[in-house]
Protein backbone atom coordinates (compact mmCIF):
# COMPACT_ATOMS: atom_id res chain seq x y z
CA UNK A 1 0.00 0.00 0.00
CA UNK A 2 1.35 3.48 -0.88
CA UNK A 3 2.19 5.34 2.53
CA UNK A 4 1.96 9.29 2.65
CA UNK A 5 4.01 9.08 5.75
CA UNK A 6 7.12 6.96 4.19
CA UNK A 7 6.96 9.29 1.17
CA UNK A 8 6.97 12.39 3.47
CA UNK A 9 9.79 10.68 5.31
CA UNK A 10 12.12 10.00 2.82
CA UNK A 11 11.16 13.77 0.85
CA UNK A 12 12.32 15.16 4.67
CA UNK A 13 15.69 13.08 4.59
CA UNK A 14 16.52 14.57 0.54
CA UNK A 15 15.65 18.01 1.95
CA UNK A 16 18.04 17.09 5.49
CA UNK A 17 20.72 15.81 2.64
CA UNK A 18 20.23 19.22 0.82
CA UNK A 19 20.90 21.67 3.94
CA UNK A 20 24.26 19.36 4.53
CA UNK A 21 25.13 19.54 0.71
CA UNK A 22 26.35 23.34 0.85
CA UNK A 23 27.81 22.64 -2.60
CA UNK A 24 24.40 21.73 -3.76
CA UNK A 25 22.29 24.20 -2.26
CA UNK A 26 24.72 27.03 -3.97
CA UNK A 27 24.18 25.31 -7.24
CA UNK A 28 20.40 25.44 -7.02
CA UNK A 29 20.88 29.60 -6.79
CA UNK A 30 24.42 30.02 -8.34
CA UNK A 31 23.23 28.45 -11.71
CA UNK A 32 20.01 30.96 -12.53
CA UNK A 33 21.77 33.53 -11.12
CA UNK A 34 25.41 32.72 -13.28
CA UNK A 35 23.56 32.35 -16.40
CA UNK A 36 21.62 35.20 -16.22
CA UNK A 37 24.02 37.49 -15.64
CA UNK A 38 25.99 36.03 -18.70
CA UNK A 39 23.17 35.76 -20.98
CA UNK A 40 21.73 39.37 -20.27
CA UNK A 41 24.98 41.39 -19.59
CA UNK A 42 27.72 40.25 -20.96
CA UNK A 43 26.43 38.59 -24.31
CA UNK A 44 25.71 40.52 -27.27
CA UNK A 45 25.39 39.87 -30.49
CA UNK A 46 25.63 43.17 -31.59
CA UNK A 47 29.21 43.82 -32.48
CA UNK A 48 30.76 47.04 -31.65
CA UNK A 49 34.35 48.77 -30.96
CA UNK A 50 36.05 46.24 -32.67
CA UNK A 51 40.06 46.92 -32.35
CA UNK A 52 41.26 48.99 -35.51
CA UNK A 53 44.37 50.39 -37.02
CA UNK A 54 44.68 52.72 -39.78
CA UNK A 55 47.76 53.72 -41.91
CA UNK A 56 46.56 56.87 -43.63
CA UNK A 57 49.09 57.80 -46.31
CA UNK A 58 47.42 60.45 -47.55
CA UNK A 59 47.37 62.44 -44.58
CA UNK A 60 44.96 65.03 -45.88
CA UNK A 61 41.91 66.72 -44.09
CA UNK A 62 39.59 64.40 -45.99
CA UNK A 63 40.93 61.27 -44.73
CA UNK A 64 41.37 62.10 -41.22
CA UNK A 65 37.94 63.22 -41.17
CA UNK A 66 37.05 59.71 -43.49
CA UNK A 67 38.77 58.10 -40.35
CA UNK A 68 36.95 60.24 -37.52
CA UNK A 69 33.29 59.24 -39.22
CA UNK A 70 34.32 55.79 -39.14
CA UNK A 71 34.94 55.77 -35.65
CA UNK A 72 31.99 57.72 -35.17
CA UNK A 73 29.80 54.73 -36.16
CA UNK A 74 31.28 52.56 -33.23
CA UNK A 75 31.64 49.65 -35.34
CA UNK A 76 35.37 50.09 -34.90
CA UNK A 77 37.59 51.83 -32.35
CA UNK A 78 40.96 52.96 -33.61
CA UNK A 79 43.86 51.39 -31.00
CA UNK A 80 46.52 52.20 -32.68
CA UNK A 81 48.39 53.58 -36.25
CA UNK A 82 50.27 51.27 -38.79
CA UNK A 83 53.43 52.45 -41.06
CA UNK A 84 52.08 49.63 -44.13
CA UNK A 85 49.44 47.53 -45.40
CA UNK A 86 52.20 44.14 -43.81
CA UNK A 87 51.82 45.74 -40.88
CA UNK A 88 48.15 45.81 -40.72
CA UNK A 89 48.26 41.52 -42.08
CA UNK A 90 50.87 41.54 -38.95
CA UNK A 91 48.68 42.90 -36.24
CA UNK A 92 45.78 41.15 -37.26
CA UNK A 93 47.27 37.58 -37.81
CA UNK A 94 48.43 38.49 -33.95
CA UNK A 95 45.10 39.10 -33.31
CA UNK A 96 45.49 42.32 -32.13
CA UNK A 97 43.46 44.25 -34.00
CA UNK A 98 40.30 42.69 -35.83
CA UNK A 99 40.02 45.68 -38.74
CA UNK A 100 42.95 47.42 -40.77
CA UNK A 101 42.33 50.66 -42.73
CA UNK A 102 44.19 51.87 -45.23
CA UNK A 103 44.11 55.15 -47.07
CA UNK A 104 46.04 55.15 -50.09
CA UNK A 105 48.16 58.60 -51.11
CA UNK A 106 46.17 59.45 -53.75
CA UNK A 107 42.88 59.29 -51.81
CA UNK A 108 41.88 63.03 -52.62
CA UNK A 109 42.88 62.26 -56.54
CA UNK A 110 40.42 59.11 -55.99
CA UNK A 111 37.59 61.13 -54.64
CA UNK A 112 37.39 63.98 -56.67
CA UNK A 113 37.49 62.40 -59.80
CA UNK A 114 35.12 59.74 -58.17
CA UNK A 115 37.34 56.39 -59.24
CA UNK A 116 36.53 53.78 -56.39
CA UNK A 117 37.73 52.86 -54.31
CA UNK A 118 38.94 55.09 -52.06
CA UNK A 119 39.59 53.16 -48.97
CA UNK A 120 40.01 49.59 -48.18
CA UNK A 121 39.53 47.41 -45.41
CA UNK A 122 41.32 44.55 -44.27
CA UNK A 123 39.00 42.51 -42.30
CA UNK A 124 39.94 39.66 -40.22
CA UNK A 125 36.85 37.40 -41.40
CA UNK A 126 37.79 33.96 -39.91
CA UNK A 127 34.78 35.16 -37.81
CA UNK A 128 32.03 35.63 -39.99
CA UNK A 129 30.22 37.97 -37.62
CA UNK A 130 32.91 40.42 -37.79
CA UNK A 131 32.98 40.63 -42.02
CA UNK A 132 29.02 40.92 -41.11
CA UNK A 133 29.71 43.47 -38.47
CA UNK A 134 32.33 45.76 -40.87
CA UNK A 135 30.45 44.90 -44.47
CA UNK A 136 28.26 48.54 -43.23
CA UNK A 137 31.23 50.39 -43.88
CA UNK A 138 31.00 49.87 -47.32
CA UNK A 139 27.64 52.17 -47.96
CA UNK A 140 29.89 55.36 -45.99
CA UNK A 141 29.50 58.28 -47.74
CA UNK A 142 33.12 59.55 -48.65
CA UNK A 143 33.74 62.97 -48.82
CA UNK A 144 31.77 64.71 -51.42
CA UNK A 145 31.72 61.54 -53.49
CA UNK A 146 28.20 59.70 -53.55
CA UNK A 147 28.74 56.26 -50.70
CA UNK A 148 28.08 52.69 -52.17
CA UNK A 149 29.75 49.61 -52.45
CA UNK A 150 32.50 50.73 -54.50
CA UNK A 151 33.82 53.62 -52.49
CA UNK A 152 34.89 51.29 -49.51
CA UNK A 153 36.45 47.89 -50.57
CA UNK A 154 36.54 45.30 -48.63
CA UNK A 155 39.46 42.42 -48.25
CA UNK A 156 38.40 39.21 -46.12
CA UNK A 157 42.22 38.19 -45.50
CA UNK A 158 41.66 34.12 -43.89
CA UNK A 159 37.52 32.89 -44.62
CA UNK A 160 36.08 34.56 -48.15
CA UNK A 161 33.45 31.61 -48.42
CA UNK A 162 32.25 32.70 -45.01
CA UNK A 163 32.12 29.23 -43.95
CA UNK A 164 31.11 28.63 -40.43
CA UNK A 165 33.33 25.45 -39.96
CA UNK A 166 36.47 27.10 -40.46
CA UNK A 167 35.38 29.34 -37.35
CA UNK A 168 34.07 26.89 -35.60
CA UNK A 169 36.15 23.32 -35.77
CA UNK A 170 39.31 25.18 -34.59
CA UNK A 171 37.30 26.65 -31.50
CA UNK A 172 35.96 23.27 -30.83
CA UNK A 173 39.97 21.91 -29.84
CA UNK A 174 39.53 24.25 -26.95
CA UNK A 175 35.90 23.93 -25.93
CA UNK A 176 36.23 20.19 -26.23
CA UNK A 177 39.45 19.59 -24.50
CA UNK A 178 38.06 22.30 -21.57
CA UNK A 179 35.27 20.37 -20.82
CA UNK A 180 36.56 16.63 -20.42
CA UNK A 181 40.68 17.48 -18.98
CA UNK A 182 38.95 19.14 -16.18
CA UNK A 183 36.10 16.37 -15.68
CA UNK A 184 38.27 14.00 -16.47
CA UNK A 185 40.99 14.53 -13.68
CA UNK A 186 38.87 16.00 -11.11
CA UNK A 187 36.42 12.91 -11.30
CA UNK A 188 39.59 10.38 -11.21
CA UNK A 189 41.42 12.08 -8.22
CA UNK A 190 37.84 12.22 -6.22
CA UNK A 191 36.93 8.69 -7.22
CA UNK A 192 40.33 7.18 -6.12
CA UNK A 193 39.45 9.07 -2.54
CA UNK A 194 36.25 7.64 -1.60
CA UNK A 195 38.24 4.20 -2.04
CA UNK A 196 40.82 5.36 -0.04
CA UNK A 197 43.87 5.16 -2.38
CA UNK A 198 45.20 8.28 -2.54
CA UNK A 199 45.27 8.33 1.53
CA UNK A 200 47.26 4.79 0.65
CA UNK A 201 49.61 7.17 -1.45
CA UNK A 202 50.25 9.82 1.21
CA UNK A 203 51.94 7.74 3.38
CA UNK A 204 54.53 6.83 0.89
CA UNK A 205 57.74 8.83 0.54
CA UNK A 206 55.91 10.59 -2.54
CA UNK A 207 55.27 14.29 -2.06
CA UNK A 208 52.35 16.26 -2.83
CA UNK A 209 53.91 17.60 -6.46
CA UNK A 210 54.79 14.74 -7.42
CA UNK A 211 51.12 13.04 -6.68
CA UNK A 212 49.87 16.18 -8.60
CA UNK A 213 52.14 15.93 -11.53
CA UNK A 214 52.05 12.40 -11.86
CA UNK A 215 48.17 12.35 -11.94
CA UNK A 216 47.78 14.86 -14.71
CA UNK A 217 50.16 13.54 -17.11
CA UNK A 218 48.07 10.26 -18.47
CA UNK A 219 45.82 13.07 -19.44
CA UNK A 220 48.22 14.75 -21.10
CA UNK A 221 48.26 12.09 -23.78
CA UNK A 222 44.37 11.96 -23.74
CA UNK A 223 44.62 15.79 -25.25
CA UNK A 224 46.83 15.36 -27.66
CA UNK A 225 44.70 12.56 -28.55
CA UNK A 226 41.71 14.13 -28.48
CA UNK A 227 42.75 17.52 -30.19
CA UNK A 228 44.37 15.71 -33.09
CA UNK A 229 40.98 13.53 -33.91
CA UNK A 230 38.98 17.11 -34.12
CA UNK A 231 41.87 18.82 -36.18
CA UNK A 232 42.08 15.66 -38.47
CA UNK A 233 37.91 15.26 -38.50
CA UNK A 234 38.01 19.24 -39.50
CA UNK A 235 40.59 18.70 -42.40
CA UNK A 236 39.10 15.71 -43.74
CA UNK A 237 35.24 16.42 -43.13
CA UNK A 238 34.93 19.76 -43.19
CA UNK A 239 38.16 21.08 -45.56
CA UNK A 240 39.08 23.41 -42.69
CA UNK A 241 42.73 24.97 -43.53
CA UNK A 242 45.68 24.93 -41.65
CA UNK A 243 48.19 27.51 -42.39
CA UNK A 244 50.38 27.34 -39.34
CA UNK A 245 52.91 24.93 -38.43
CA UNK A 246 51.47 21.68 -37.08
CA UNK A 247 54.76 22.13 -34.19
CA UNK A 248 53.43 25.05 -33.15
CA UNK A 249 49.73 24.26 -32.92
CA UNK A 250 50.88 20.97 -30.31
CA UNK A 251 52.92 22.94 -28.70
CA UNK A 252 50.45 25.48 -27.81
CA UNK A 253 48.11 22.95 -26.97
CA UNK A 254 50.51 21.27 -24.47
CA UNK A 255 50.47 24.28 -22.63
CA UNK A 256 46.40 24.53 -23.06
CA UNK A 257 46.38 21.34 -21.84
CA UNK A 258 48.33 21.32 -18.72
CA UNK A 259 47.31 24.15 -17.84
CA UNK A 260 43.42 22.95 -17.62
CA UNK A 261 44.12 20.03 -16.17
CA UNK A 262 45.41 22.13 -13.35
CA UNK A 263 41.88 23.12 -12.22
CA UNK A 264 40.41 19.56 -12.96
CA UNK A 265 42.52 18.99 -9.84
CA UNK A 266 41.89 22.47 -7.90
CA UNK A 267 38.31 21.34 -8.44
CA UNK A 268 38.99 17.35 -6.80
CA UNK A 269 40.52 19.73 -3.89
CA UNK A 270 37.01 21.04 -3.32
CA UNK A 271 34.57 18.17 -3.91
CA UNK A 272 34.17 15.33 -1.82
CA UNK A 273 32.10 13.23 -3.67
CA UNK A 274 31.78 12.64 -7.52
CA UNK A 275 29.01 14.18 -8.18
CA UNK A 276 30.21 17.15 -6.67
CA UNK A 277 33.29 17.21 -9.13
CA UNK A 278 30.95 17.11 -11.71
CA UNK A 279 28.85 20.07 -10.47
CA UNK A 280 31.91 21.94 -9.87
CA UNK A 281 33.45 21.19 -13.68
CA UNK A 282 30.07 22.45 -15.19
CA UNK A 283 29.90 25.63 -13.19
CA UNK A 284 33.68 26.14 -14.44
CA UNK A 285 33.01 25.44 -17.88
CA UNK A 286 30.03 27.67 -18.62
CA UNK A 287 31.55 31.00 -17.88
CA UNK A 288 34.46 29.85 -20.44
CA UNK A 289 31.90 28.86 -23.20
CA UNK A 290 30.36 31.93 -22.63
CA UNK A 291 32.57 34.56 -22.78
CA UNK A 292 35.35 33.38 -24.48
CA UNK A 293 34.52 34.55 -27.73
CA UNK A 294 33.43 30.84 -28.98
CA UNK A 295 30.09 31.32 -29.50
CA UNK A 296 29.82 35.15 -29.15
CA UNK A 297 32.02 38.04 -30.52
CA UNK A 298 34.54 38.87 -27.57
CA UNK A 299 35.23 42.72 -28.69
CA UNK A 300 30.95 42.88 -28.57
CA UNK A 301 31.00 42.18 -24.46
CA UNK A 302 31.43 44.80 -21.73
CA UNK A 303 34.63 45.77 -20.55
CA UNK A 304 34.32 43.54 -17.09
CA UNK A 305 32.90 40.14 -18.39
CA UNK A 306 36.38 40.74 -21.04
CA UNK A 307 38.86 41.48 -17.77
CA UNK A 308 36.71 38.50 -16.64
CA UNK A 309 37.67 36.29 -19.57
CA UNK A 310 41.13 36.94 -19.86
CA UNK A 311 41.20 34.74 -16.48
CA UNK A 312 40.11 31.58 -18.60
CA UNK A 313 42.30 29.28 -19.87
CA UNK A 314 39.96 29.18 -23.04
CA UNK A 315 39.75 32.86 -24.05
CA UNK A 316 43.87 32.76 -24.59
CA UNK A 317 43.99 29.10 -26.69
CA UNK A 318 40.99 30.26 -28.77
CA UNK A 319 42.93 32.59 -29.97
CA UNK A 320 46.25 30.64 -30.27
CA UNK A 321 44.11 27.80 -32.64
CA UNK A 322 42.45 30.56 -34.89
CA UNK A 323 45.86 32.18 -35.36
CA UNK A 324 48.16 29.54 -36.00
CA UNK A 325 45.45 27.73 -38.05
CA UNK A 326 43.88 30.24 -39.78
CA UNK A 327 45.85 32.97 -40.03
CA UNK A 328 49.45 31.48 -40.18
CA UNK A 329 50.98 32.83 -37.23
CA UNK A 330 53.55 31.41 -34.63
CA UNK A 331 53.53 30.64 -31.09
CA UNK A 332 55.77 34.50 -30.92
CA UNK A 333 53.04 36.07 -32.76
CA UNK A 334 50.91 34.94 -29.91
CA UNK A 335 53.26 34.89 -26.92
CA UNK A 336 50.88 37.68 -25.83
CA UNK A 337 48.46 34.97 -24.90
CA UNK A 338 50.59 31.97 -24.21
CA UNK A 339 52.55 33.35 -21.15
CA UNK A 340 48.61 33.71 -19.55
CA UNK A 341 48.20 30.05 -19.63
CA UNK A 342 51.81 29.20 -18.33
CA UNK A 343 50.70 31.50 -15.30
CA UNK A 344 47.40 29.94 -14.97
CA UNK A 345 49.61 26.64 -14.31
CA UNK A 346 51.93 27.39 -11.62
CA UNK A 347 49.16 29.43 -9.73
CA UNK A 348 46.50 27.28 -9.65
CA UNK A 349 48.91 23.77 -9.40
CA UNK A 350 50.49 25.63 -6.67
CA UNK A 351 47.29 26.46 -5.12
CA UNK A 352 45.85 22.77 -6.11
CA UNK A 353 48.88 21.39 -4.06
CA UNK A 354 48.79 23.46 -0.83
CA UNK A 355 44.68 22.80 -0.81
CA UNK A 356 45.60 18.88 -1.18
CA UNK A 357 47.59 18.68 1.66
CA UNK A 358 45.76 20.56 4.09
CA UNK A 359 42.95 17.93 3.03
CA UNK A 360 45.04 14.79 3.30
CA UNK A 361 47.48 15.91 6.34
Amino acid sequence: MFSLSRMAAIARKEFYHLRRDRLTGGMIAGIPIVMTLLFGYAINNDVRNLNAAVVDEANTSGSRMLVSDIGATQVVRFVRHASSVQELERLIAAAKISVGIYIPPDFEQRRVQGRPPFVQVLVDDSDPTVLGAVRGLRNMPVGHANGGVDAIALRPLFNPERRSAVFIVPGLCGVILTLTMVLFTAIAIVRERERGNLELLITTPISGLELMVGKILPYVVIGYIQISLILALGVGLFDVPVRGALTDFYLGAGVFVTSTLTLGLLISTAAKTQFQAFQMTFMSFLPQLLLSGFMFPFEGMPRAAQLLAELFPLTHFLRIVRGIVLRDADLFVMRDDLWPLAVFFVVVMALATLRFRKRLD
